[in-house]
């Protein structure tokens, strides 16, 4: 966290577009992400709680209905 404060500039500079785990106490305090990896993660932390949706759904066969595709 010392590093971090004195010149964030420079421990990004320094990850090389790398994500970087900011340490307090020996702890994670935070990490840095770009943000396209950050977007790509929260959108696959969107897709795999949708698929628990559609597993849950498809597994609760007594609320299917039968459909005709023809008739769509």
């Amino acid at each position: 966290m010392s590093e971090f404060k004195k010149n964030p500039a420079a421990v990004l500079r320094e990850a090389k577009q790398r994500p970087v785990t900011v340490l307090s106490h020996n702890k994670a305090a935070f990490y840095m992400v770009k943000p396209e990896l950050y977007e790509a993660t929260m959108e696959e932390l969107a897709d795999r709680e949708l698929m628990q949706k559609v597993r849950s759904r498809l597994a609760d066969k007594s609320r299917a209905v039968e459909v005709n595709f023809d008739e769509l």
